[in-house]
C-alpha cells in the first residue's frame, strides 16, 4: 500500500465519519470508486478524505446528496451556471434561517431577562414572565391577541 492511498477506515477516521458513510457515498458515486488490494480492502487516495468532509458539510448546512453530486461534477459553462444558481439560492436559503435564528435569539434574550429580573425581584416568590406570558397569549380571545400584536 503506497503512502497516498488509504484503507476506508483510515479515511471514516480522519474524515470523521464512519464506514458506512463512506461506503454508502462511494455507492452514490460522491466518492470515486476506490482500487482494490489482492485481498479486497478499499484503497483511497489521500484527496477521498477532504472530499468527503465537504460532503458532509454541504450535508449540514442543507443540500441534498443529490444537489452535492452535481457540485462534484466537472463540466461546461452550462452546468457551471446551474451550480452558480443552486448555490445563490442556498445562500439565500441560510441568509434566510439565520435571520429567523437572529431574530429568535433576540426573543430568548428578552425572555432570559425578564426571568432574571424576575428572579432578582421576587426571589423565591417568583413567578416566570415567560410562562405568563404564553398562558396569556393562549388564553386571549383572538382578537385581543391581534390587537396587541399591533402595539
Amino acid at each position: 500500500m503506497a503512502q497516498s492511498e488509504l484503507r476506508i477506515g483510515e479515511v471514516a477516521s480522519r474524515a470523521g465519519v464512519s464506514i458506512d458513510t463512506v461506503r454508502y457515498y462511494e455507492k452514490r458515486r460522491l466518492l470515486p470508486r476506490a482500487a482494490r488490494t489482492e485481498g479486497g480492502f478499499r484503497l483511497f487516495a489521500l484527496e477521498t478524505v477532504e472530499r468527503v468532509r465537504f460532503i458532509k458539510q454541504a450535508q449540514d448546512i442543507g443540500l441534498s446528496l443529490e444537489e452535492i453530486g452535481q457540485l462534484l461534477a466537472t463540466g461546461g459553462a452550462d452546468e457551471c451556471q446551474r451550480m452558480s444558481d443552486l448555490l445563490r439560492a442556498k445562500l439565500g436559503e441560510i441568509d434566510e434561517r439565520m435571520e429567523l435564528m437572529r431574530k429568535f435569539r433576540q426573543t430568548l434574550a428578552r425572555h432570559l431577562s425578564a426571568c432574571e429580573k424576575e428572579l432578582q425581584a421576587h426571589g423565591e416568590a417568583a413567578s416566570c414572565p415567560v410562562v405568563v406570558e404564553i398562558t396569556h397569549a393562549r388564553k386571549a380571545p383572538k382578537a385581543v391577541r391581534s390587537k396587541e400584536s399591533r402595539k
